[in-house]
């Protein structure tokens, strides 16, 4: 097998200055700020091309809806892209529908979504429904301090010549070794590492969600994520793998997109010690994205994209 060390050019893989059609997935809580324990959020889970907007497809996620304990298949149609949208499909990532070996479509399995109360215990979503357009559920509040909320996922994607014919694969750095024919030849590997996340804040803020699992693409605040405000400045460090991420190109997208005629995108690049500054001009819902590439995938001869997301609220002053 001959394999190219040629980054993976793929028709889901956009560059991180998105147009405002680019599709985007994010998780939406009610509020991300409360006074004291004992109430509830909920929050709303999609892939749309217009930030905070229904207008695409549903995010699936294990044990939201009918992907509940059960696994009953959600309704017709709710399966979406993972988060990344269309360039972040793959196995082991949030994801829809997408090529397998050879090229036909199947179904991927729904995503698990991980929900980290203050002291370091798990959290199960609760009254979760699966929409044509957006998946939802709601928890409780019960201990004082920030809960994060992530889905994370990671897997190879490529593509190789077969008998003069161009084939599409994905799968794990396992399969790999054996999913691909020995005389297979152009081949193009890439490994996606993706991350999402949200964070929701009871009373005084803490800090213990934050530990860094040293796997991938990660935020490491300087400033909390839940004590933003406009015409502030924020400092976010950036890990990969664990260690400062140089050179992340970052990207913030206000909400409301609907309502304004230009993105009003802000972009900036991580220093030597992985930390971004961002002033908000204004309060309201953000997107913000990071991205890494490197050659540091779990295979030879592959490339890897990272790339970290979150949804921020900023508070006015």
């Amino acid at each position: 097998m001959k394999t190219s060390l040629k980054w993976m050019v793929l028709p889901f893989c956009v560059c991180l200055a998105v147009p405002a059609s680019a599709h985007r997935a994010w998780l939406l809580p009610s509020t991300t700020v409360l006074s004291d324990t004992g109430s509830w959020i909920t929050v709303d889970a999609a892939v749309s091309d217009t930030l905070f907007y229904f207008d695409h497809n549903a995010m699936r996620l294990a044990g939201v809806g009918s992907d509940g304990p059960r696994g009953e298949r959600g309704p017709r149609g709710a399966d979406g892209p993972p988060p990344g949208g269309p360039r972040a499909e793959g196995p082991g990532g949030p994801a829809g529908q997408g090529p397998g070996p050879g090229g036909p479509r199947r179904q991927m399995p729904p995503q698990e979504i991980a929900i980290i109360a203050p002291d370091g215990s798990s959290v199960k979503p609760q009254n979760g429904a699966v929409g044509r357009f957006r998946s939802t559920f709601d928890i409780p509040i019960e201990k004082a301090g920030t809960y994060k909320l992530a889905v994370v996922g990671s897997g190879l994607i490529a593509s190789y010549m077969l008998k003069g014919e161009r084939k599409r694969w994905r799968g794990t750095a396992e399969s790999f070794k054996t999913d691909i024919p020995a005389d297979a030849t152009d081949v193009k590997v890439t490994q996606q590492q993706r991350r999402l996340e949200t964070f929701v804040t009871a009373g005084k803020p803490s800090k213990e969600v934050f530990k860094p699992t040293g796997k991938g693409l990660e935020l490491d605040p300087v400033t909390h994520p839940n004590d933003l405000f406009a015409g502030e400045a924020a400092k976010f460090r950036l890990l990969i793998d664990g260690k400062p991420a140089a050179g992340a190109r970052v990207t913030v997208v206000p909400g409301g997109i609907r309502y304004r005629d230009s993105i009003n995108e802000i972009k900036t690049t991580s220093g030597d010690d992985g930390v971004v500054s961002i002033t908000w001009p204004e309060p309201g819902m953000y997107w913000m994205e990071a991205v890494v590439e490197d050659d540091k995938a779990e295979v030879p001869n592959a490339k890897r994209r990272a790339s970290y997301s979150a949804t921020l609220e900023v508070m006015k002053p």
